[in-house]
């Protein structure tokens, strides 16, 4: 195949691969027996990409078949990673069967792909979800699910329009030994007794690129590396060269990401919006802080619920009765019997999951939802969009969470999205 896809060469593929659903569906049937593998292919595999090929290279009922990356040897390290593996499992010692592609929408138009994992950076997360549900993959994308506001209701449409099986990479739901659940359950049982404010403590919103330009290096795609995003010349802390190891800055760049606000803020206001059981909504008032701050706004949910962008790292939960205060690293309550006093079966229990990718494999077998289906990735993106948009304005925003728009200020609605360089527009 050409190293590049146009639109309607993509288009077409997929529609070849739908003339096979019979095909395609019955075999998605049969994966409901443990024996039956699933196969998968990889959109990008940076740091956090190749983490990701090292979970799931292991898991038995996984084959991963396919690899796609903009830089050259990234993608040659994990076909390395796969088929080693695989090789060690054979009796000849060998396996060659792990495909590798420059161009994503190659990969999406393989029928014998099930699903892919997209660990892209945030920009190419749309384009990226959009067209793989399109070629009804099932998909697990990496957090923060969108790049912008209006984003999020096309993936949620899409994934919806061609029911595919979908999990945000927002893991805190899942691990870290259950003490992100734990303080749900308690906060939502009234524990803390009736919750009045949340802070979350992360990172700032972002800034614009103004890094000079360098020259791209050899094996590096680096006009596909900016796809969507403005056109600027090549640099290494936006792209590092060859397999690197840590996470790029491209994430405080707005151009790419949301900022520090975004990159954790996805993660710990995704908590405080399950602990509040918000889960499908989001605050109705933003206000900043005073001056020029890029800490302290505060939110205001319908129910007179306050949540601020602001303390220490992770999500402090106050109530009329009593805190609850969660991280990655521990959980802790004022007073201390309130973690102590065990929840009864009389308690209400959230989903229940402790293996983030386990559940999105189990769920694309049964087809039910996953912990962090792409509304809910959504909508914890939309807090950190919203709170960047306060920061942008440096006004009281007022945000229709049905509608999706700021009411009554068109300069705030102008942020709703962003362009985006053709042929990737969503």
């Amino acid at each position: 195949m050409a190293a590049r896809l146009s639109r309607r060469r993509f288009v077409q593929s997929v529609a070849a691969a739908s003339l096979v659903g019979p095909t395609i569906l019955s075999r998605r049937a049969a994966a409901a027996l443990a024996s039956e593998r699933i196969n998968i292919g990889f959109i990008g595999v940076g740091t956090q990409g190749r983490g990701h090929v090292n979970r799931l290279v292991g898991q038995t009922d996984v084959q991963i078949v396919a690899i796609c990356d903009v830089v050259n040897e990234r993608k040659d390290a994990a076909k390395e990673i796969v088929e080693k593996r695989y090789a060690e499992a054979t009796k000849s010692g060998e396996y060659k069967g792990c495909a590798t592609y420059n161009d994503f929408r190659e990969l999406l138009a393989r029928p014998d792909i099930d699903a892919v994992v997209i660990a892209t950076p945030d920009h190419w997360h749309a384009f990226g979800c959009i067209a793989a549900a399109t070629a009804k993959k099932d998909i697990y994308c990496e957090k923060p699910l969108t790049h912008t506001l209006a984003q999020g209701e096309k993936i949620v449409w899409h994934v919806r329009r061609y029911g595919v099986v979908f999990q945000t990479g927002s893991q805190q739901r899942s691990e870290f030994g259950g003490k992100f659940r734990q303080a749900v359950e308690y906060v939502r049982n009234g524990r803390i007794g009736k919750i009045k404010t949340v802070r979350v403590g992360v990172g700032g919103p972002p800034i614009a690129c103004d890094l000079p330009d360098e020259s791209a290096p050899e094996g590096t795609d680096w006009k596909m590396w900016l796809g969507p995003a403005p056109e600027r010349g090549y640099n290494e802390i936006l792209c590092p060269k060859g397999v690197h190891r840590g996470f790029p800055q491209w994430r405080k760049y707005k151009e790419y990401a949301g900022g520090a606000l975004a990159d954790m803020g996805a993660h710990h206001f995704d908590i405080a919006q399950w602990a509040l059981d918000m889960d499908t909504t989001a605050p109705i008032e933003i206000h900043p802080p005073e001056g020029n701050a890029d800490i302290g706004l505060r939110f205001v949910y319908a129910n007179g619920v306050e949540m601020f962008h602001g303390g220490p790292s992770g999500c402090t939960f106050e109530g009329s009765e009593g805190t609850i205060y969660v991280d990655r690293s521990k959980i802790e309550s004022t007073p201390a019997k309130i973690l102590e006093e065990p929840l009864t079966d009389k308690d209400q229990r959230v989903y229940f999951s402790d293996n983030h990718f386990r559940n999105w494999l189990g769920c694309i077998k049964s087809r039910k939802d996953p912990i962090c289906t792409a509304e809910i990735g959504a909508r914890s993106a939309d807090i950190c969009h919203l709170a960047n948009a306060g920061y942008a304005t440096r006004r009281p925003l007022k945000w229709d969470p049905q509608r999706h728009w700021f009411i009554n200020d068109d300069e705030a609605n102008r942020l709703l999205d962003r362009d985006m360089r053709d042929p990737w527009a969503v």
